[in-house]
């Protein structure tokens, strides 16, 4: 019994540490496809074509833009959780903090490995931030509402909202290239991994009962419906 309640006070703590690790992590690589400047991620590509637009930094342009998806949950009826509301600011502080700190860089030499290394870091903090399951980022809930609203398929939500953000961006001014195509290619696979590397046990006892709507499986947010199932590889990624 002892141990049981050791579990059950140091495991809050550790979700949390993963929570922010997790959220730190990918504000970080999202910086690095940045520097790589051979194309971002969907959104990242939205957030910077708004930053050129606006002359704002693409991390307030990222905190921007997630309070205003937010605000899109209430007519879906989405409840965020804490992880959802610390992906708006955390996410795209550390974002800007990490360009302060990284600076341009020249050659293919340096930018492809930087690339790679940022959607490596990607997915290890997708990991680390959904495992924790403290609810799904604002994106995802959108995508997991208008899942619910409409009874489309999560691939067929996430398709739509995606090419649109990307066609927006570009527009924009956002950055397509290289970067993007083997972000799409790889994310999946990668979060899937990471998931199951970061996933944490079910505390034990009656308090740690879940909810009946809540998933089974330990690994992906609660809350987060379609977008925990990470067999997919396209609909858990935490933005």
């Amino acid at each position: 019994m002892a141990r049981t309640t050791g579990r059950s006070t140091t495991h809050p703590t550790r979700r949390l540490v993963q929570l922010y690790v997790g959220l730190m992590l990918y504000g970080a690589s999202s910086a690095l496809l940045v520097r790589a400047e051979l194309g971002l991620e969907p959104w990242g590509v939205l957030h910077q074509g708004l930053a050129e637009l606006t002359g704002i930094s693409i991390g307030v342009v990222s905190i921007i833009i997630g309070a205003v998806v937010l605000l899109l949950w209430i007519p879906l009826r989405q409840r965020p959780g804490l992880g959802t509301v610390s992906n708006v600011f955390v996410v795209g502080l550390a974002m800007d903090g990490t360009l302060a700190v990284v600076g341009d860089l020249d050659g293919l030499g340096f930018r492809v490995p930087v690339m790679v290394l940022g959607i490596v870091l990607n997915g290890v903090a997708t990991g680390l931030y959904i495992a924790a399951r403290f609810g799904p980022g604002p994106r995802d809930g959108l995508m997991t509402g208008l899942n619910r609203v409409t009874g489309r398929s999560i691939r067929l939500v996430r398709t739509a909202i995606e090419v649109a953000v990307v066609v927006t961006g570009f527009l924009l001014g956002g950055s397509l290239g290289a970067g993007t195509v083997l972000y799409a290619l790889a994310i999946g696979p990668l979060a899937q991994f990471f998931l199951r590397i970061f996933a944490l046990p079910e505390p034990a006892g009656p308090a740690a009962v879940a909810p009946a709507d809540e998933p089974s499986t330990s690994a992906p947010p609660a809350g987060s419906g379609p977008v925990a199932d990470p067999a997919s590889g396209q609909a858990i990624l935490p933005q």
